[in-house]
């Protein structure tokens, strides 16, 4: 798939304000400082159609992009981050539990791993999370090229294992690097796949 346009729509905190359109959504969402933003800027193409900010956590919108006028980008806030007040991290679950279990447009939901740490707690959660409530994923791991072949390949291979230990049927998976490109064919490739079977 070619991005030949990309724009940002719309930002907000309530699934209800998301955009009255049927087209198919594509959300990403991870930990804070999983490199989401530089990841939908290399899809995307554009250097900062998503904010990358100083400080992790910083978004706590649910942002539209519109792609190639067919299907949405959006950017969902992080999960995880720990320098936040019990309320705003209330409020936060809130917005992405009630955009992923009420937002019929979600095709797929990306979960974004970093690829350098071995698996996390709260991501597993998570992950479990989705399941239970029957909802389409994918995984994406990010910052392949600050590893060595040797270790980027142990440790994903390490953190299938254990998911295999609570799923009969592996998700898809992605290697991905903003830095330098990897896997952007590939996920395009698999959202443009997705686009053409609904």
């Amino acid at each position: 798939m070619e991005i030949k346009t990309a724009e940002f729509v719309i930002s907000n905190s309530s699934v209800e304000k998301c955009p009255e359109t049927q087209m198919p959504e594509y959300a990403f969402i991870g930990r804070s400082n999983v490199g989401k933003s530089s990841l939908i800027n290399m899809l995307a193409n554009r250097l900062k159609l998503a904010k990358t900010s100083a400080t992790p956590g910083k978004t706590m919108l649910i942002n539209h992009f519109l792609i190639n006028g067919q299907w949405y980008l959006v950017d969902l806030p992080g999960y995880g981050y720990a320098k936040r007040s019990k309320t705003e991290t209330a409020k936060l679950q809130k917005i992405i539990s009630d955009y992923i279990l009420k937002r019929e447009q979600m095709t797929n939901l990306f979960v974004l791993i970093d690829s350098r740490h071995e698996p996390q707690k709260i991501d597993l959660e998570f992950i479990e999370w989705l399941g239970e409530n029957g909802i389409p994923f994918s995984i994406v791991f990010t910052k392949a090229d600050k590893s060595s072949r040797t270790k980027l390949h142990s440790t994903i291979s390490n953190y299938l294992k254990v998911l295999q230990e609570q799923w009969e049927e592996l998700p898809p998976y992605f290697i991905t690097s903003s830095e330098d490109k990897t896997g952007r064919g590939e996920l395009l490739d698999y959202i443009e796949n997705i686009n053409r079977s609904l």
